[in-house]
């Protein structure tokens, strides 16, 4: 294209300028940090298994999180934009080129294609999303494009795209996470959001096929007789905070702990003390508690194999 007075050529503007890149990785920064945010608090009434941070890894934990969070935060950001804002940015471009309507309705519709197309590749990839978090991937497009679209009409009206952005999305983003944190802390103690129970079950509903990874399966027949393949068991050998564990295969026995005498973990007077099964089997291991979980539709035996602050989970469903 050239310019009618100097003859020479003229460049038409980037579909994605430099600065509406740093502004969108910015804006995906914050909102995955709020994300992050709402994750945890909604995991106030969750079942965490008997695992858990606490004393000095507790601290540790915290130290990586604001050392390592925000830099990865912006990665998470820069690639959301690389992945949904530029491409859909340049579809819209190109779209507006050969049909009537404005460039922002083309640019959200084609960020919102391109999230029902990543959010169908995920399923196709078997992550297996939840339906709600297929279209919060859906639309976590939607804020970086409206962020672009009122810096296009600041610099149309003679503006320019606001500076510091980073700075100020991370303002923004720790104000929106300390808001979220302190109402799930406030619905925790007023009983708004009600404390994980585990759910209380009897022989009869213990009794049936129960899977787990790697092939595991248990039997709980009635009578007190157990079938194991593939099981994990603990060891013969070594305490119970070592993360060993051996697989079991065979015959053995089993019965209900409603006062968690034999769960090797509440040896104090203030532990929890949880429902579980024990299962033992002659020739293979220490007798292993499985620990009931999960909720009265969809109950769980799980065992943390090691140390509660970091150790091996393992878990059972109903076949």
């Amino acid at each position: 294209m050239r310019s009618a007075n100097s003859g020479r050529p003229t460049l038409s503007r980037s579909a994605w300028t430099g600065a509406e890149v740093n502004l969108a990785a910015a804006v995906c920064a914050a909102q995955f940090a709020v994300a992050a945010a709402v994750w945890w608090v909604g995991t106030f009434d969750d079942d965490d298994h008997g695992a858990g941070l606490g004393g000095g890894l507790a601290a540790v934990g915290l130290l990586c999180v604001m050392v390592f969070g925000p830099p990865l935060l912006a990665a998470l950001g820069l690639l959301h934009t690389v992945t949904f804002t530029m491409p859909a940015a340049t579809l819209a471009r190109l779209a507006r080129r050969r049909a009537p309507g404005p460039e922002g309705a083309w640019h959200l519709g084609f960020v919102l294609l391109l999230g029902a197309f990543w959010s169908a590749l995920a399923v196709l990839l078997g992550l297996h999303p939840t339906s709600t978090e297929a279209l919060l991937l859906t639309v976590s497009g939607v804020p970086p494009v409206l962020a672009a679209a009122g810096a296009r009409r600041r610099e149309r009206a003679g503006g320019r795209t606001p500076d510091r952005v980073w700075f100020r999305s991370a303002l923004a983003a720790l104000g929106a996470c300390v808001l979220v944190v302190a109402a799930g802390t406030v619905g925790l103690a007023t009983g708004l959001i009600q404390e994980y129970e585990p759910p209380k079950l009897g022989a009869d509903r213990l009794t049936g096929v129960w899977r787990g990874d790697h092939g595991a399966v248990l039997r709980l027949r009635a009578g007190g007789r157990a079938e194991l393949s593939s099981v994990p068991a603990q060891p013969e050998f070594g305490d119970v905070t070592t993360k060993e564990f051996t697989r079991c295969d065979g015959a053995g026995t089993w019965f209900l702990d409603t006062a968690g005498r034999y769960d090797p973990y509440a040896d104090g007077p203030d532990s929890e003390r949880r429902d579980g099964v024990v299962v033992r089997v002659g020739d293979c291991g220490h007798d292993t508690y499985w620990t009931i979980g999960g909720t009265e539709t969809h109950p769980e035996l799980f065992v943390l194999f090691g140390d509660p602050d970091a150790g091996d989970l393992r878990i059972l469903r109903r076949g």
